[in-house]
């Protein structure tokens, strides 16, 4: 089985100048947990999660003694806080080299590029693997 069989296509992406804030929010509008930072040419230039953002969220008193703040952490860009050394793999790449990366770099999400433009065209995580081993056990 191929990655382009079960990835996410088009996934929700972001732009390095975009803040925390609007970062934020496209997380929990689109329900997931890793964002694809692009370029004008849909070029993949980071990666930032929610755990990676978790920091920049205050607890509420202290964000009501200092508003400043709150605004100051959730206007920083993403370029600031985006993991820039980023593992991906080719939407050609079959699933055991997706789970391979997984396992060996910790990591939840791997951005999907097509192999002959470097584009951006999907995403595959560890929830895509456990669905389709899940599938897999059930006979399905």
């Amino acid at each position: 089985m191929q990655i382009a069989d079960i990835m996410t296509p088009s996934p929700t992406t972001a732009k390095a100048s975009d803040s925390v804030r609007r970062a934020l929010a496209l997380l929990e509008d689109q329900d997931i947990r890793h964002l694809p930072v692009i370029d004008d040419d849909r070029q993949l230039v980071g990666l930032v999660s929610d755990r990676d953002l978790r920091e920049y969220r205050l607890p509420v008193l202290e964000e009501l003694d200092n508003p400043d703040q709150a605004d100051d952490l959730m206007d920083t860009p993403l370029s600031e806080v985006m993991s820039g050394d980023i593992i991906s793999i080719d939407s050609g790449e079959d699933l055991v080299a997706a789970c391979d990366l997984i396992i060996e770099y910790r990591i939840g999400a791997i951005p999907v590029l097509d192999r002959t433009t470097g584009e951006l065209v999907g995403i595959v995580s560890y929830m895509d693997i456990l669905r389709v081993a899940r599938d897999v056990l059930a006979g399905e």
